[in-house]
């Protein structure tokens, strides 16, 4: 009879910093992993102190904490198959970034992470040093070879691997999600099956932190690059994948493969856990946010009765003058269906006094956006009292085009504790409103249907802030500046080279000046859920002081 091996899978949520609770988790899947007789646990890339870190790993306190968890933990396990998790460790005076082998009460073997991610929202040649690459480890009958994260993205790691012996690679990961990471990670995992001739298995974390949210998705390949196993993305999933020993070397043997779902149901959940993290791992019960009638708005609502469920959800209307009877008539339309609180502070009497208060000083100026602002101000003013005073959390609304042209209000409708819309372009906004009105997924605490009214998807974008006003009496028409955006943003294009596409001149220059000058605006702002590659935050660092332009078109 050929040789086997039970290898279980724990793709799994971590809080950052909440090591004791990490550490019981991976108890836990310790223990199904011996129930279903498991070889070997693994849990993903620096489990036991959640991920990204970022300088809390470079507390002292903080790495003699996580090290006596991590000595208990092998204590714990000893009785039964071993345990793989990532966490720091300390050598020679060095930190690393390591992946630890648990076995018998002891580590057998410590890997440490080689090829440091220094790019997008990755900063570890900041905080680890490089390890160098490590052979493979023995598991009963098995040579296994783990390559951490980034280790995997080059051929380097893997190829040495295979060259000393490894028989499978095990890729231990936290990799967050953007638009397209799916297909990324597979195409590369790929390529070193093909480079290496071995099985490999991709595990990654699930859930979020801060601005990131990590979408499991981990999977496990045959040599030629077949896809043998796939769990879900964005779920917490314990699996066992029991590999054999053939004459061509060890084969995973197939099992289930969870379907992927499209770029807008992806992006939708995305937003989706990264509130329902944010508030939970910060011990945040209940949110609250300005519901206008607009589509923005309307879509944060939605998103926020998803992820904490309706009762948990107060929406607030601060009519104006100017508010249309269309955006009250849509608003209460947009809490009857997801069937949460709506309460009405109209912001005339405090508009009023304020203008009362300040007209000696504006006494011979015209009424420009001073006033307009105001508004603004005004209801981040009271939307910041009512969370005070109840304890809800503020969301602020405001999409990636908005929020790349700083067409919005610093202390007014940018004031929140997160905006899971922030990295959404105002025309892809559009298109996940119209899949949440088509689907509904268990994973939904929201009420199933449409909830959002088509007229308000349909109805021209407008701050009313003043009489008549329309988003495109300001701003190019959305469609055209997205494409701008995504070339000057996402893509770090030049002017020539969006020219040369076809783009007027001027107004690319026009927007270019926008989204340098609102640097300021984002350098305040509030964390949203990372979306694409070039989020603004940690993806894009900017000075806020910038008097360069670009010459070129």
């Amino acid at each position: 009879m050929s040789a086997r091996f039970r290898l279980v899978l724990a793709q799994l949520d971590p809080t950052v910093g909440a090591l004791a609770a990490n550490a019981a988790k991976a108890r836990a899947a310790w223990a199904e992993g011996r129930r279903l007789g498991a070889d070997l646990v693994a849990l993903p890339e620096m489990f036991l102190t959640g991920y990204q870190t970022q300088d809390l790993v470079r507390r002292a306190a903080f790495l003699d904490d996580a090290a006596r968890h991590l000595s208990a933990l092998a204590a714990d396990c000893a009785d039964g198959p071993a345990l793989a998790i990532g966490a720091p460790w300390r050598s020679g005076g060095r930190l690393h970034n390591a992946y630890h082998v648990l076995a018998g009460g002891a580590a057998v073997a410590r890997v440490l992470k080689h090829h440091l991610p220094n790019d997008g929202v990755f900063d570890e040649m900041r905080l680890f040093a490089s390890g160098g690459i490590h052979g493979p480890y023995r598991i009963g009958p098995l040579r296994i070879g783990s390559p951490i994260c980034e280790d995997s993205w080059y051929p380097d790691v893997a190829e040495a691997l295979a060259e000393s012996g490894a028989e499978v690679l095990l890729v231990p990961n936290g990799s967050p999600y953007h638009r397209g990471k799916l297909d990324l990670r597979l195409n590369l995992m790929v390529a070193r099956v093909v480079e290496t001739g071995l099985p490999l298995v991709y595990l990654n974390t699930v859930g979020g932190q801060d601005d990131q949210v990590f979408d499991g998705g981990s999977f496990v390949l045959n040599p030629g690059g077949a896809l043998a196993l796939q769990l879900p993305v964005f779920d917490e999933a314990v699996a066992a994948v029991d590999f054999e020993e053939t004459e061509v070397g060890w084969r995973a043997v197939p099992g289930p493969r969870a379907p992927l779902p499209a770029d807008e149901e992806q992006d939708y959940r995305a937003m989706v856990e990264g509130l329902r993290a944010y508030t939970a791992k910060s011990g945040i019960g209940r949110v609250l946010l300005g519901l206008s009638g607009g589509v923005d708005s309307a879509l944060v609502a939605t998103i926020a009765a998803d992820a904490l469920g309706p009762a948990n959800l107060r929406a607030v209307m601060l009519p104006s003058a100017f508010t249309s009877a269309a955006s009250r008539e849509d608003a209460a339309e947009i809490a009857r269906r997801l069937g949460c609180r709506l309460d009405t502070v109209p912001i005339g009497p405090a508009f009023a006094a304020v203008r009362e208060t300040l007209a000696p000083l504006f006494a011979g100026r015209p009424e420009d956006v001073t006033e307009e602002n105001i508004q603004s101000r005004l209801r981040g003013l009271l939307l910041m009292a009512l969370s005070n005073k109840f304890g809800e959390m503020l969301l602020t609304t405001g999409n990636k085009s908005e929020v790349a042209v700083g067409y919005a209000t610093i202390y007014g409708d940018m004031a929140g504790g997160y905006n899971p819309v922030k990295d959404l372009y105002k025309t892809r906004l559009y298109a996940v409103c119209r899949w949440r009105n088509a689907h509904h997924r268990p994973w939904m605490l929201g009420p199933p249907g449409a909830a959002i009214p088509e007229r308000v998807i349909g109805r021209a974008p407008s701050a009313e802030l003043r009489e008549g006003q329309r988003d495109e009496d300001s701003l190019p028409p959305y469609p055209l500046l997205d494409a701008i955006l995504e070339g000057l943003v996402d893509r770090e294009a030049s002017v020539a080279d969006l020219v040369a596409q076809g783009f007027d001149a001027a107004t690319v220059r026009r927007v270019e000046a926008m989204v340098y000058a609102a640097e300021w605006k984002r350098f305040q702002s509030a964390p949203g859920t990372r979306l694409t590659d070039r989020a603004f935050w940690l993806d894009r660092r900017y000075p806020i002081v910038n008097r360069w332009r670009d010459p070129s078109g």
